[in-house]
């Protein structure tokens, strides 16, 4: 009889989680080859080098930054309008304060697996969240549920979209599916949920305006931005025109 081949060994995915101590996952995948190719081929345009947009060059390590890029990946599943759903709901990540707290910035929020998050972190998640208000009674038992609300609807995104191309941080070139809508006046501060209160960041520079000096203004409809006073004693305006080459090379053109 003629000789068969060896079947193939059965393509095998594994995964596997620990929590540190301090509410870090650690996590250790096993891919089969083309899983693993195709996770190499998403990764690895995320984690290539920021570019010097004020803040000096990129200092991280490649772990690092691949560690980051795995992070947008998250992000932008968590974009996705196909992912299956959970307890009835599209897969969504949890965050519960009180809301007299995230106004005052003090305190924690918790996250549905019980960790807890500094108020920042919970300020800037809530920038683009579905918000639920909750009202409770005098032992903390739920009284009354509101419906969800997103901070920021199909529209004003669209709007965002067509206004900044991406990005609007100067020197960044993220698209717009890599961003999120950031709130320049909090809600939680009696900010409105408005163009005109709204910029695109990505997620590096969505996380760098809530927590350093860097500052974001309207400026005749066009966000601009303000570095710190250590990196610009001047606080000169800027703005990124990477996603506008015809402004640009008009801007090159009169200074050359």
């Amino acid at each position: 009889p003629e000789p068969r081949d060896r079947e193939p060994e059965p393509l095998t995915n594994q995964h596997f989680k620990w929590r540190r101590k301090n509410g870090q996952l650690e996590v250790k995948m096993l891919l089969d080859t083309v899983t693993g190719a195709a996770y190499e081929a998403v990764l690895d345009p995320l984690a290539k080098p920021r570019p010097d947009t004020g803040e000096g060059p990129d200092q991280r390590s490649l772990s690092e930054r691949e560690g980051d890029a795995f992070a947008e990946l998250i992000n932008l599943v968590l974009r996705a309008d196909q992912l299956p759903e959970h307890g009835g709901e599209p897969v969504t990540l949890t965050v519960t304060m009180d809301y007299e707290d995230l106004a005052e910035r003090v305190g924690q929020g918790m996250l549905d697996n019980g960790e807890r998050v500094p108020v920042e972190q919970v300020r800037q998640l809530a920038c683009n969240a579905g918000i639920i208000p909750l009202v409770l009674g005098e032992k903390s038992q739920p009284m009354n549920i509101g419906r969800k609300a997103r901070s920021f609807t199909a529209g004003i995104r669209r709007v965002l979209v067509a206004r900044d191309r991406g990005c609007a941080f100067p020197g960044c070139s993220r698209p717009p599916r890599h961003c999120d809508g950031h709130h320049i006046h909090h809600w939680a501060d009696g900010g409105e949920t408005s163009v005109e209160n709204a910029v695109l960041l990505c997620r590096h520079h969505h996380t760098l305006i809530h927590h350093s000096e860097w500052e974001v203004k309207m400026a005749a409809g066009i966000p601009v931005f303000y570095a710190p006073a250590w990196l610009d004693p001047d606080r000169r305006p800027r703005r990124n025109l990477l996603h506008r080459p015809l402004e640009r090379a008009n801007r090159l053109a009169r200074i050359g």
